[in-house]
């Protein structure tokens, strides 16, 4: 007889560990264990069978693997937790005896500082492993860079968000990363794609901000602390990797007047004499040390495959020269009308560096100045100007500037005289200097484009200049999608027109539909009249019944009309019987067609044939329709039944997603289609 095993010493149970067995084992309190968990990146796990690993308790539990709670057993933090526990008991004793110097004098000096550094390197061995988990670090750092401070979030870590976030915007706008972005009701999306990585990443509006009592902003701290040192760690890689110092040049002065962007001055190692480079410098220089680097690459391969010198150099040199020359993205069409959208290739970063590069552009008070700066930069635009008001950095505060190519509005055109007249401006000002004059709205400059800001994201979507005039100021406005939402065949496409997504009589249904609706309320405003005359009339008659002229008695003339009134209906209903044709069958109806032009043949004389009306064509048409929709079905049923159940079940599943899609389909293009109605009919009022 084999030894019984002991239960809960082995499986399922062994495997897992309770969160409170966790804690005594390392011996700190639960915060600190929150905390450790939070920086070596383990998280609970859910067993399959909560009941053997809880020894048949069903209570709330939350676990872990038990290897991973043996390899937190070997953590330096633990030490430095501990260490910080025995000096927060040593500065408690001191305040409870009222020293209050020498409480801050430990705080001060014995207070133990947390590195992360080892933490980074062991959850992202390779650097490419710190750009694909990067998503909800920047997501997360960007959104305390817009909160503000308050007992529970110190000034310091929101200046160290927004120090961390603008260092990589600048990266972003020097090394023309950024691909896409969306406007949506969360915030603002981008996607960046860094060394074949992509990126994505939401900042907030920048709206007032009330964080709730609800929230517990001690687990978001510490992801904040991991977070900083992570993007510190790929701020660093990512400057030193083009040839950019880190940290870049700070400007504190710049900085409080709202500068942002501009407070950071980059500088290259290698581009001027210890000058201070701008963007355009280091983008140039950027773009010669990628040429150069593809050369080298290019010569070492034709090495390694020992190649002709002569003829290889000539090859690869038309070959560079060829690819220079070809600077137009390839876009692959589909052959037939009904194939999937095929995947398009992405714009490289000189195409993006190029879209913006000859305007100048300036930013309306009213418009949102820091995600259209860094949106205009890091695709090539370098001169972007706003007014004063809106912060230090700007390339001119001058409105009526000539340079000015483009003026980025948010607000509608105003009729003349609507606008009060603008206060008297000084000739010139300390300095002798020319103030600047307000144009917008009140004139236009001549020359300049004005577009509002959807402009600049459907431009940068689609990775070409659209026309202007469709984002005028005031204009309504084409729809906003997702550029990571690929239009599917069966769904509801906005930039499509209605007749080349619809099916095939869903047009005239809709018109019928809205038709019989009208009618049906045309009719109710008729009927409210007579019911109202046949109410009126059966109240005279109970009143003359209260009245005593009592019940009349029919004679032997009444009985006789009321039988020549019946044999009138009765013939009335025999004719409408014999003249209607509701009753007789399509096939019948057609056999009878067929009859007649054989027998007018037969005797030589034309049959006149009726033109038929809109509406029976329309009618026609559907009834056509509906017959081939019903024979379909049919052959699909039959289908079916030659199936297994198991695939008929699959396959049910897939007609409820499919019928569910075109549901919601057709519910928009009807909406659609109510719209355009409404539009035409009040511009033809």
């Amino acid at each position: 007889m084999g030894r019984i095993k002991k239960k809960g010493t082995s499986g399922a149970a062994k495997n897992y560990i309770t969160r409170t067995r966790a804690v005594k084992k390392l011996q700190i309190s639960l915060p600190d264990f929150r905390r450790l968990c939070i920086f070596k990146g383990i998280y609970p796990r859910e067993p399959r069978n909560k009941k053997k690993v809880s020894k048949g308790s069903t209570a709330a539990t939350t676990f872990y693997y038990t290897k991973d709670i043996q390899y937190l057993l070997h953590e330096p933090l633990l030490a430095k937790f501990r260490e910080h526990k025995s000096v927060a008991k040593k500065i408690g004793r001191a305040l409870g005896r009222g020293e209050v110097g020498d409480a801050a004098r430990l705080e001060k000096n014995l207070i133990p500082k947390v590195k992360l550094d080892h933490i980074i390197k062991e959850r992202y061995p390779s650097f490419v492993d710190a750009l694909r988990d990067l998503d909800d670090a920047l997501s997360m750092l960007f959104l305390f860079a817009n909160l503000p401070s308050s007992e529970h979030i110190p000034t310091k870590t929101i200046a160290l968000c927004q120090r961390l976030t603008h260092e990589f915007e600048h990266f972003v706008i020097v090394s023309h990363s950024l691909r896409k972005s969306f406007l949506s009701i969360k915030g603002i999306y981008y996607q960046a794609t860094i060394q074949g990585q992509d990126i994505m990443w939401l900042v907030p509006y920048r709206f007032v901000q009330r964080t709730a009592g609800d929230i517990d902003f001690r687990i978001m701290g510490t992801f904040v602390e991991f977070y900083t040192t992570l993007l510190g760690f790929v701020n660093f890689r990512l400057y030193t990797s083009i040839g950019l110092v880190y940290p870049p040049k700070f400007n504190v002065k710049s900085d409080e007047e709202g500068g942002e962007l501009g407070a950071f001055q980059l500088e290259g190692k290698a581009i001027t004499d210890g000058e201070p480079a701008t963007n355009g410098d280091v983008a140039d220089a950027i773009a010669s040390a990628e040429a150069q680097a593809e050369v080298d690459k290019i010569i070492a391969n034709a090495a390694n495959e020992s190649i002709a010198d002569t003829q290889d150099s000539t090859a690869l040199v038309r070959t560079e020269e060829d690819e220079e020359n070809n600077e137009a993205i390839d876009k692959f069409e589909t052959t037939a009308q009904d194939a999937d959208v095929l995947p398009q290739p992405q714009a490289s970063s000189t195409e993006a560096a190029s879209l913006f590069a000859p305007f100048t552009f300036y930013l309306s008070r009213e418009t949102p100045r820091a995600p259209l700066e860094f949106l205009l930069k890091a695709f090539g635009s370098k001169r972007v100007g706003w007014d004063s008001i809106l912060g230090d950095g700007a390339f001119t505060t001058d409105e009526s500037d000539t340079t000015i190519t483009h003026q980025i509005v948010d607000r509608p055109t105003l009729p003349n005289g609507s606008l009060p007249d603008p206060p008297p401006v000084p000739e010139t000002v300390h300095g002798g200097a020319v103030p600047p004059k307000a144009q917008w709205p009140r004139s236009t400059v001549p020359g300049r484009t004005y577009v509002q800001p959807q402009w600049v994201w459907d431009c940068i979507n689609q990775g070409k200049l659209l026309r202007p005039d469709l984002y005028a100021p005031g204009a309504e406005l084409p729809p906003h999608l997702s550029p990571w939402v690929k239009p599917k065949k069966g769904e509801y496409d906005p930039n499509l027109p209605l007749e080349q997504q619809e099916p095939e009589g869903e047009a005239e249904a809709f018109e019928e539909e809205e038709g019989d609706g009208d009618g049906d309320s045309v009719s109710e405003d008729e009927e409210a009249p007579a019911v109202q005359e046949l109410e009126d009339a059966v109240i005279d008659r109970d009143s003359s019944v209260e009245a005593g002229e009592g019940m009349d008695v029919a004679s032997a003339e009444d009985d006789s009309d009321e039988e020549e009134m019946d044999e009138d209906i009765a013939n009335e209903w025999e004719g409408f019987e014999s003249e209607g044709e509701s009753d007789i069958s399509d096939g019948e109806a057609e056999r009878r067609q067929h009859q007649r032009e054989l027998e007018a043949e037969a005797a030589g004389v034309t049959l006149e044939s009726k033109p038929k009306t809109a509406k029976e064509q329309k009618t026609e048409s559907r009834k056509k329709l509906e017959k081939k929709r019903k024979q379909e079905e049919e052959d699909r049923e039959r289908q079916k039944m030659m199936l297994s159940r198991r695939k008929r079940k699959l396959l049910k599943r897939i007609e409820y997603g499919t019928e569910k899609r075109d549901k919601e389909a057709e519910n928009l293009r009807r909406k659609k289609r109510r719209i355009e109605n409404a539009k035409e009919a009040a511009n033809a009022i």
